[in-house]
Formats: structure tokens, sequence, C-alpha cells
């Protein structure tokens, strides 16, 4: 029988983990495993997905999954990667984003049957006594060892460590204790960054209840040519439409780089791992197609399957020219007062969200990298009226491939 560690391995999941052999031979049997996830904005971006994709794999594979959303060490602030202490949200602030997060982890996860619970770690960690905190974790944590974590050594060196974030490895230990001791849980997961705090768990378990418990950590994802993942020129990429929609979602997809492509079928998918070698196989022509099936899969795991239809046939109708809709395309309407006189494509770009500044807008034109349809736009105080967006509205074009349309009420 093969084990849920092979298979996560085969899909790119595993950077490390705590005790290979030994749990490899313990996924081979259903177990309770859970990842966290702070509440420090409404929604979470494509950086989460690979822990996200890790859980829901774990899932399917049929062990129980508890997702964690950190309303109480979001009170606190993970400082790790961070050379400033991060802005302290208020209770109102995180609640919000607590149910942004649960909503779009329900579309991964099956909750059915208590295959995968989702709980919040304030429901324990709010209840603690500070004393009782002290005597039962705190002794168990030397000053010395948790500076032995780069980011706080980094922080000792720079702008400072204060004492709330020095506290943050001790609460997600403690996570990770109150999980073993109520829901049996053995392992947990995370991205390589979290890998001191992950081993702080086990070694609470380890000293408290004299069990082994496990850590594995998923690799950081770049793209074939370095960059990070989940970054473009407009910024992060959300999960929530709200912050990018389906068809920006879509499209970042399928920029994926050629060598890139079966990586991420395995990473970011379920596609089974022949089909994925099929399309890995195609010409570099051919591979327009498995970037299409890409961007589609996982759009309509974020977005549901009609919203990911919905932006293929856009983005089919942007660049192709015909066939599909432009009504998912981001749209920004114009009033007829703000037309009466034309209005500057430098304000457009900025409306649409194609330039951040007016000041960028004008360069991306003196550069040769703005479009009106099919246009290039060469004069930076070049104006636009109804006559020139029609009836259906306009597409202005930033670079290659970043498209917005315009239209007029």
């Amino acid at each position: 029988m093969e084990s849920t560690l092979d298979l996560l391995r085969r899909r790119g999941f595993v950077s490390q983990t705590s005790n290979d052999e030994v749990l490899r031979d313990a996924l081979r049997q259903p177990i309770a495993v859970y990842c966290g996830y702070d509440a420090t904005a409404a929604s979470l971006h494509v950086g989460h997905l690979v822990q996200i994709m890790l859980l829901a794999n774990l899932n399917r594979a049929g062990h129980r999954v508890i997702a964690v959303v950190g309303g109480g060490t979001t009170m606190v602030g993970d400082p790790t990667g961070k050379t400033e202490m991060r802005p302290i949200l208020s209770r109102e602030q995180i609640a919000e984003n607590e149910a942004g997060i649960q909503a779009q982890l329900a579309r991964y996860l099956d909750f059915a049957g208590g295959r995968a619970v989702m709980v919040n770690n304030a429901d324990w960690l709010m209840k603690l006594g500070y004393i009782d905190f002290l005597r039962e974790v705190g002794r168990h944590f030397s000053v010395n060892q948790l500076l032995q974590h780069e980011t706080y050594r980094q922080r000792l060196e720079g702008h400072g460590l204060s004492f709330i974030e020095l506290n943050y490895a001790l609460c997600q230990a403690y996570d990770y204790l109150h999980l073993f001791r109520e829901q049996g849980c053995v392992l947990q997961i995370g991205g390589t960054d979290q890998w001191f705090n992950i081993l702080a768990g086990v070694d609470l378990i380890r000293r408290v209840e004299a069990k082994e418990a496990f850590a594995l950590v998923s690799p950081l994802i770049t793209t074939a040519s370095g960059a990070k993942m989940g970054k473009t020129a407009g910024g992060a990429v959300w999960l929530s439409p709200e912050r990018t929609s389906p068809y920006d979602f879509y499209q970042y997809w399928m920029n994926t780089e050629d060598a890139d492509v079966g990586r991420f079928f395995r990473l970011f998918t379920f596609l089974p791992d022949d089909e994925i070698a099929d399309y890995e196989r195609l010409p570099g022509a051919e591979l327009r197609s498995a970037k299409e099936r890409l961007a589609l899969e996982v759009t309509a795991l974020t977005h549901g399957r009609e919203a990911a239809h919905d932006a293929q046939a856009a983005a089919r109708a942007v660049f192709g020219g015909a066939g599909g809709s432009l009504e998912s395309v981001p749209t920004t309407r114009v009033t007829a007062e703000q037309l009466r006189d034309g209005i500057e494509v430098v304000e457009l770009l900025v409306l649409s969200d194609l330039a951040p500044s007016k000041a960028a807008a004008r360069r991306l034109i003196q550069q040769g990298g703005a479009y009106v349809g099919d246009r290039r736009v060469d004069d930076p105080a070049q104006r636009i009226g109804t006559a020139s967006i029609g009836e259906d509205g306009v597409l202005l074009r930033a670079g290659k491939k970043r498209y917005h349309r315009i239209v007029a009420d």
C-alpha cells in the first residue's frame, strides 16, 4: 500500500519532514493533520495555495484534516520573515478576516462527515491564564532556543524584537499540543518558513506528553525564471474575487512559463499523473492548450466551474478576437459627464488599475506599452470620448497581456 507521503512527494509538496520513515508508515493509515492560517487579511492569496492543496490532497487520501484559523495568534502577530512588527489588528478586523478565509477554505476541503473541520485558535488561546501558560508551556523553552530562529536573530540585530512577538512560537506550539490532546492530531504542515515554529510544537508534545508528533513543510515555490509565486506587476494574486477578478486569476495561470506547466498541474490541480504527463509531452506551440486546462482547473477550484468557464470565454474573446464574451473581463464604467470633453487615456489607465499613478501611466505610454483597442497610444495627452468607446466598450492594454474594458454609461 502506497503511503500518502509518497504521493505528496510525487506531486512536489514535500521539502522536509521531522522523521521521514516513521511518518511514511504513519501515513499508511488515516491520521489527523492540521495547517494554520492567521487572519491578517480577509482573503488568502496564491502564495497560500501550496499549503491549501497539500491539505486538500491529505483530505482526499482519507486523512482527517483540521484547518485552523488563527484568531488568537493573529492578535500576537507572526514575526517570521518580517523586518518590522506587524500592525496589531482589532478584534473586529480579525473576525471579518476569519469569515473570508473560512469561506475560501471550504472550496477546497470536504467537510462532510467530519472528514475536515475548521477551528479557531482563539477558542483556546484566549482562555489561557498567563501564569498557567508560563508554567505549562513557557518553562519548556529557553531564550537561547528561541534565538536560534533566524527571524528573531535578524530582528535583534536590526529593528528590534518586541516581547509579544517572542511569544508567537510558544502560542503556535501550544496550538499543536492542544490539537494533539483534543483532536488526536499528530502532523502539522506549513511552508519552509514555519519549520522552526512547527518543530517547537513537536518538541513540546514530546516533553509534555512523551509522544511523537510530526512536521512536514512544503518548498518555497518559484517560477522557472526565479520569480516569487503569486506576485504580478499589479501586486498579489488573491483568492477573493473582489480583490482579484476570476478573469485576472485565470490569466495569471495562462501566463505560466512553459517549464512550469507540469509542475503546476501536480501542485495546483487534482488531475491524475498520466494525464499531466500527456500535457507535458505537447510541443511548444501546443502548450497553450495545456495552459488553458491548467487555468480552467485552478480557477474552477477557487471560484467555481461557471466562473472559470466565463473567464475562459472572456480570455478567448480578448486574445482570439472572436468567440466568447467580454462580460467577465474586468470593467470600469465612465459617465457621460466624464466623456463630454473626452477623458485622458492617462486617467483611464489609473482608473482601471493598469497603472498605479498618472506618472506611471505616462511612463507606460512613453515606453510604447499602452494601447486603446489595437492602437498604441503615443501621446500622454490623448483623450477618448463616447465615439471611441462605442456601445460594447473599448479594451485598454498595458504591456502584452494586461487588459481592462472601459464601458460608457
